[in-house]
Formats: C-alpha cells, sequence, structure tokens
C-alpha cells in the first residue's frame, strides 16, 4: 500500500462517512449504517482495512460513531474489527472508541456496559495485538460529556 492513500466516502441519508487516515492510524466511521448493499458499501473499506493492517501504525484507533446501524452493516464492521485485532505485531494498540447519546450513556449499569461492548469482545478473543475500548457519552452535537475506558 502507499503510505499516503488514504480512504473517504461521502456519506449518505443511508451510509456513513468514512475517514480512513494511514498516516495517523484513524479510522473513523460516522452517521447512520444502513445501506441497500452493505457488500457494495464496505467490501472495499474491507479491502482497505486488510491492506492497512499489514502495514498498520503502531496505534490504531477505530472510531466507531454510528448512531444505527443494521444487521448487514454489523457483520461487515465484525469483519473489520477481526482484521484490525489480527495485526502481527503484539506490540501494537487497536483501540475501538464507540459513542453512545450521553442519556443512555448514563443509565448504562456495568452490565449494560459489557452487552454493550460484547459484540467486539467476542472478535477479540484472539486478537494478537492489545486492545483497548473507550466508550463515551455524547451530546445532541456529539460532544463528549463522559468516556470511560475499558483494556482487554
Amino acid at each position: 500500500m502507499e503510505e499516503s492513500k488514504n480512504l473517504y466516502i461521502k456519506p449518505t441519508v443511508k451510509t456513513p462517512e468514512v475517514d480512513f487516515d494511514f498516516h495517523s492510524g484513524n479510522l473513523i466511521l460516522s452517521g447512520k449504517s444502513i445501506p441497500e448493499n452493505a457488500t457494495e458499501l464496505y467490501e472495499p473499506i474491507y479491502q482497505w482495512v486488510t491492506e492497512y493492517a499489514r502495514t498498520p501504525r503502531q496505534v490504531t484507533n477505530l472510531r466507531l460513531n454510528l448512531q444505527y446501524f443494521n444487521t448487514a452493516s454489523s457483520i461487515w464492521l465484525a469483519k473489520i474489527v477481526n482484521v484490525l485485532s489480527r495485526i502481527k505485531n503484539p506490540e501494537y494498540i487497536l483501540y475501538i472508541h464507540l459513542y453512545f447519546h450521553i442519556e443512555e450513556y448514563d443509565n448504562m449499569e456495568a452490565e449494560d456496559l459489557k452487552d454493550a461492548i460484547s459484540p467486539v469482545t467476542d472478535i477479540l478473543s484472539n486478537a494478537t495485538v492489545s486492545i483497548g475500548v473507550k466508550v463515551y457519552g455524547t451530546d445532541d452535537n456529539g460532544n463528549i460529556l463522559k468516556e470511560s475506558m475499558v483494556l482487554l
């Protein structure tokens, strides 16, 4: 992969903004993900992530700031997390950032938080990199009001 190659996809009413920056290791998905054809949207993203994982940054930040996503999207998101969790260098770190509306965040008990991140943690059982999950409570404008960190 050429080091300068980034991936940017404009959001639509049904698809998220994709802003993957190779140089910084910041991989951002934000908005809604309810595409009519999830494969059409996520296959190029998956291919980019697979290529990135061959020569990743020492710290990768996967920011999943999705207000809503459907089942088809969740399958592709799991595939993406799976590839990133298998980066070959055990000294590298993958941070997964999850965003929730502050009301939902404030009402989360420990068990709710565990359930919210379980789709991610289930995939990470065979991870080859260090993993951290950051959970944020945001307001209606997307401003972060609270956060917590879970190390896996």
